[in-house]
């Protein structure tokens, strides 16, 4: 891999739209939100359309979770089918619901359960299997380091490593300390997530850690050029400036354009308001573009709000 930023699976964000934006601002790998295995099964409707991507995402990872391995297995073996780059499966997620049922990050309590859900499921895949973890439950239990040697062992073919325990959430700073140990055990590529919101953190992330690769989720929430921003640093050193309003403002409008078309405009524009939150976020007067900006209900209406504003602040600053 040429490029070495990669999306998060974002839960309940990282949709086809999110995903499309992310890859051609240049992220060099996506994944799906988090999937429920048992819900696949089910054959549950909302389950189902998450496994949905097209072409032009690849490459694309498919992330799942649950609490049996046979469960999983069977889940993998339904999404060969789509023939996706590789299947994810999670570890991490801090999520009450999720680790109530005993998914996600509540699998760090139990090894060899979580042993046999990736033994069993890398025998099920015919693609390449990944591994996202956090460093362990809590401060007391900090099991990074075993959880990427039974990937390694398990036949997973890379890890990724977000640096806070299930008890942490997201309320305190990411050891990255813990990347760097976990790139040292293993041979498998090693992926580092936690506290990337720039450019210059992601060069930090791979100096310090070793790491092979550097996952945004959070950093990239209205700012998906972070992506492209970042591969231009790694690249050449250099930190190119932020786009300008009018060209945040069209890559604001294009997601809106693709959501819309997939979802279909009237489903669709209330849950692109967090996303109007985020694209929003530092510009101009933002507080009151956003009060303009949430009560409208057609596509239409919103690119006219965004042209009317762009022509306001420009009349402005002619005027300064």
């Amino acid at each position: 891999m040429s490029r070495k930023v990669i999306l998060a699976p974002l839960a309940g964000i990282a949709d086809f739209p999110y995903r499309l934006i992310a890859k051609r601002c240049g992220a060099a790998l996506v994944f799906t939100e988090m999937i429920s295995a048992e819900g696949l099964l089910r054959g549950n409707t909302g389950t189902l359309r998450l496994l949905y991507f097209k072409p032009e995402e690849r490459p694309i990872g498919v992330q799942i979770f649950g609490s049996n391995p046979e469960t999983m297995a069977s889940a993998c073996r339904l999404i060969n089918k789509l023939k996706p780059d590789l299947i994810d499966l999670n570890f991490g997620c801090p999520v009450k619901k999720v680790v109530k049922k005993n998914g996600g990050a509540a699998l760090l309590k139990d090894l060899p359960l979580l042993k046999k859900m990736v033994s069993t499921v890398t025998r099920s895949a015919e693609v390449p299997v990944t591994v996202k973890t956090r460093s362990g439950w809590d401060q007391n239990n900090l099991v990074a380091i075993q959880v990427a040697k039974i990937a390694e062992n398990c036949g997973a073919s890379a890890i990724t490593v977000h640096p806070r325990t299930q008890k942490d959430g997201f309320s305190k700073k990411a050891d990255w300390n813990i990347i760097a140990c976990v790139k040292e055990e293993v041979n498998i590529p090693v992926i580092g997530s936690g506290d990337v919101l720039s450019p210059q953190d992601a060069k930090k992330m791979l100096d310090h850690t070793g790491c092979d690769a550097v996952m945004i989720g959070r950093g990239s929430l209205g700012n998906p050029w972070i992506f492209s921003r970042t591969n231009h640093f790694l690249k050449y050193g250099e930190l190119l400036p932020e786009p300008s309003l009018d060209e945040k403002i069209k890559i604001c409008l294009k997601h809106a354009e693709l959501s819309v078309k997939e979802k279909g405009e009237y489903v669709d524009i209330g849950t692109l308001r967090k996303h109007l939150v985020w694209y929003t976020k530092g510009m101009p007067r933002s507080k009151k573009l956003r009060q303009k900006l949430f009560v409208l209900e057609t596509l239409d209406e919103l690119k006219s709000a965004f042209y009317k504003y762009l022509l306001q602040i420009k009349k402005e600053h002619q005027t300064i």
